[in-house]
């Protein structure tokens, strides 16, 4: 995606700003306490599917607002939903799934968690997980395609090794959101600069030097409790390289700079190559290894929740800016602002709350990103200093919210492969967004 593309998409805001409204973050709470609260009452976060408490939520944000006709409500929403940076998420969703049922498939999966589990120390494992979803993320630009990737292999290698599933994905994860901050291919990398008006690669310096030493203490903190685990491999570990293949061209091809989607599409192609090369894929059953994959359970049918979901949240917010809520937020961030330290921790306090509003890290880097300009301005704070600062927190809180689309599609993958797990059990193994969060606010307090 080209920067003007994202400046392009900034927004279905209506053109004069809306009056800030405390209110208009009720649609915001609803869905929290139907989705949180059902599963603290319930000791159950399935029972309440995130789907039905975004739906409750629109609902409630339709309700707000008597004055302003439906239709003009409707308009709002469907401008909302149809944003590039919508639909082109959900494209990634499509296409993940495609990959993701089609290696599966193919026996991809079995082989590289094998082949992983042959070559690396057992108490490697577990810290390379981690490593290996930086690099795929840092190639590919995109946290949800890394994750739709590995959240398989994760589970693969809990089940070889006896570690907890939970503390797998929080390494993937991790992982994913390290690349997802930093790529030069990001949408949240160019959204950030384009807000900020300065270069990728200022940016990239700027943020390398805050995400590096998290990067570095997380690896150390996996290796600890990979080399502190007791646990024995039982069984031949058997595999096949051809099978290993598809996920070593999609590294490769995304290192090289290959867009996302044509990554995505050339992997599903070869693994089906594969497959078929090598017996694991019937010529009849191609079709249905990308749309459901041959146990039924992954492929661009497991993927349609979370396309849902993500079409339905962008909806909802919508509504919430038009309704003042996005503005409270601004307004109460820029109250309390004072020097330029105190401006940096505004404006990491104010991507953090659009992020946690929002659920998804580009379009609060775009809601927020010109009020950041402007306070950055006003006290003198470099712009990629702010571009790196909003970037950085959007990323963190991304990366940890129950109900952001990294850790219900983290929850997806593993429930395809048969492990049921909450977000909550994975937040718990979060070390990195933590860390850079930690690292982040230290070198604002030092640094100034």
């Amino acid at each position: 995606m080209q920067e003007k593309d994202v400046a392009e998409s900034v927004g279905s805001a209506p053109a004069s700003a809306p009056k800030p409204r405390l209110s208009g973050l009720l649609p915001v709470a609803v869905f929290l306490v139907l989705f949180i609260g059902s599963g603290v009452v319930l000791n159950d976060f399935y029972s309440m599917p995130a789907i039905v408490a975004f739906v409750c939520a629109l609902a409630v944000a339709f309700i707000q607002n008597p004055k302003r006709s439906f239709d003009d409500k409707l308009e709002s929403v469907a401008r909302s939903m149809g944003e590039s940076n919508v639909m082109i998420m959900c494209l990634v969703f499509v296409l993940a799934g495609a990959f993701t049922g089609a290696v599966k498939s193919a026996g991809g999966v079995e082989s590289t968690v094998n082949f992983a589990l042959s070559i690396l120390p057992t108490g490697i494992v577990l810290p390379g997980l981690f490593l290996i979803a930086c690099f795929i993320s840092i190639s590919m630009g995109t946290s949800v395609g890394t994750i739709a990737a590995l959240a398989p292999i994760a589970v693969g290698v809990a089940d070889k090794t006896g570690l907890a599933g939970a503390i797998c994905l929080g390494a993937i994860v991790g992982g994913a959101m390290f690349g997802d901050n930093l790529s030069m291919i990001s949408d949240t990398t160019i959204a950030a600069t384009r807000t900020q008006g300065c270069e990728m690669d200022a940016k990239f310096k700027e943020n390398f030097k805050i995400a590096l030493p998290a990067a570095v203490v997380t690896f150390i903190i996996f290796l600890v409790i990979g080399l502190g685990s007791n646990y024995t491999l039982d069984g031949a570990l058997d595999y096949n390289l051809l099978q290993v293949l598809p996920y070593v061209a999609v590294l490769v091809a995304a290192l090289c700079g290959v867009n996302v989607f044509i990554v995505l599409i050339g992997g599903t192609v070869l693994s089906i190559v594969v497959g078929v090369a090598l017996g694991t894929i019937a010529p009849d059953m191609i079709f249905v290894a990308i749309g459901s994959g041959l146990d039924g359970n992954s492929g661009i049918m497991n993927m349609y929740d979370i396309t849902v979901i993500s079409i339905i949240c962008a909806g909802i917010i919508g509504l919430v800016r038009d309704n003042g809520g996005i503005e409270w937020i601004l307004e109460k961030i820029t109250g309390v602002v004072r020097g330029p330290r105190g401006a940096q921790f505004g404006i990491a306090a104010l991507a953090s709350l659009v992020d946690v509003s929002t659920a998804n890290n580009t379009v609060a880097i775009v809601i927020a990103g010109p009020v950041a300009r402007k306070i950055a301005a006003e006290y003198d704070v470099s712009p990629r200093r702010t571009a790196s600062i909003i970037d950085i927190f959007t990323s963190v809180w991304q990366g940890i919210i129950p109900y952001g689309a990294q850790l219900l599609y983290a929850c997806a993958g593993a429930a395809a492969v048969g492990l049921v797990v909450t977000p909550f059990e994975i937040i718990p193994f979060l070390f990195y967004p933590y860390l850079l969060a930690v690292c982040a606010l230290g070198y604002i307090a030092v640094r100034g």
